[in-house]
């Protein structure tokens, strides 16, 4: 098997393992605080929001920072840095006596964090630039798989053997990704003997520096309208249901529409970037799933949304791949980490923006307006995206050939 390919096999099992584990803590979290001590349904809620999002937060920040060290010793150092790390403070988890204990943990698994980034980062920079949007649509899968399936899991195996066993079994599963990072991952890296730049001369060495900023702010864009959705959408079934019988299940199953059909689209969408071209497949994404979120707006049962976000899950698949392609052809390869690291913070704000954005426009407005909300958002981006990125793009693409 070819060193690339071996690395994106391995990376694959590895982010899924990560994914899976790190997606099983949000469904319990309400009831570990519970365990804990905190009793006050108010402070269940208000600490539950806080250990969720702190992580992102700390992910936001740091992510351009491991980025930058993945530029100067190597990404595969990332990838034992992160998942060591993340193995023992989760495991750490089960043993914590109060909640203020398990915030700290929740911080540091925040700062710590990385692995996917990383995975990305590895796999952009070792593939052959022809298979790299489906090498990066297929690890996005992996993503994609252990968020759908890591909520089930976690209830299940907190049925069987408690919450505070999760914690270390999902601790065991990340050392795992540690194990066949170490002995499988191989990095043809050079470390560079120049000292890395600052923020403003890395900015100035760029070629393309506004495509780069609109890149950012798509991923950023991209993951708020996601984001904001998913927080309401059992309250949403609830609404248009014409029985109140099996909300949560539909409200599962139409959660994990977009999520089944992604896993489905993207190593097909990233395979058709490799052919036509990521700017292309980026651009119809964008405009497709901007146009998917109005008649969400107006169904009348929760099948008809199912259907819709599943078409909605399609669309989304081909754009972090994309853009990710897009940022390793616009970038210098020495600065690839950093690129990538500044990508992810964006990803990371999106997520924490969007879930509180969501609720406070479905609070003011009413639910149908989070969609339209979301809709103007990505078109107005895919038009910014044909005005800054397309035409770079397109051009690189042919002076490649």
């Amino acid at each position: 098997m070819e060193i690339w390919k071996r690395n994106l096999f391995v990376c694959w099992l590895g982010v899924f393992a990560t994914s899976t584990s790190l997606s099983q803590i949000m469904p319990i979290l309400p009831l570990y605080i519970q365990e804990l001590g905190v009793q006050s349904l108010a402070e269940i809620e208000l600490w539950s929001g806080f250990t969720y999002g702190v992580t992102f937060i700390c992910m936001a920040i740091v992510s351009p920072l491991w980025g930058q060290a993945a530029d100067k010793y190597g990404r595969k150092p990332m990838l034992l840095r992160a998942s060591l790390g993340m193995a023992v403070i989760i495991a750490c988890m089960g043993f914590v006596q109060n909640v203020y204990q398990f915030a700290a943990l929740r911080l540091l698994q925040g700062t710590i964090s990385g692995f996917y980034a990383a995975s990305i980062t590895l796999v952009a920079t070792q593939t052959p630039g022809d298979r790299s949007g489906w090498a990066l649509g297929t690890l996005s899968t992996a993503s994609l798989a252990g968020m759908l399936i890591g909520p089930l899991g976690g209830g299940i195996v907190v049925e069987l053997i408690g919450i505070r066993n999760l914690f270390i079994g999902m601790g065991m599963l990340i050392f795992l990704a540690f194990i066949g990072s170490l002995l499988f991952v191989r990095e043809d890296f050079t470390p560079s003997a120049q000292k890395q730049p600052g923020f403003g001369e890395l900015w100035r060495a760029l070629p393309h520096g506004n495509a780069m900023i609109a890149l950012f702010i798509t991923t950023l864009a991209l993951q708020l309208a996601l984001m904001s959705i998913q927080p309401i959408i059992t309250v949403y079934v609830a609404e248009i249901a014409r029985s109140t019988d099996y909300v949560a299940l539909m409200s599962g199953m139409v959660f994990a529409a977009s999520g089944f059909a992604s896993v489905l689209a993207a190593p097909r969408l990233g395979k058709l970037a490799d052919e036509i071209g990521p700017q292309k497949v980026m651009l119809g994404a964008l405009l497709a799933a901007g146009l998917l979120y109005i008649p969400q707006a107006f169904v009348q049962n929760a099948w008809q949304l199912m259907g819709l976000r599943f078409l909605l899950g399609i669309a989304t698949a081909g754009l972090l791949p994309s853009i990710n392609s897009l940022v390793k052809k616009l970038g210098p390869d020495e600065f690839a980490g950093r690129l990538f690291g500044y990508n992810q913070a964006a990803q990371f704000a999106g997520s924490f923006v969007g879930a509180v954005l969501g609720g406070g426009v479905a609070a003011a407005f009413g639910i149908k307006y989070v969609f339209f909300f979301t809709s103007a958002l990505l078109l107005i981006n895919a038009a910014w995206v044909y005005k800054t990125v397309y035409a770079v793009a397109k051009g690189r693409s042919a002076a490649g050939r």
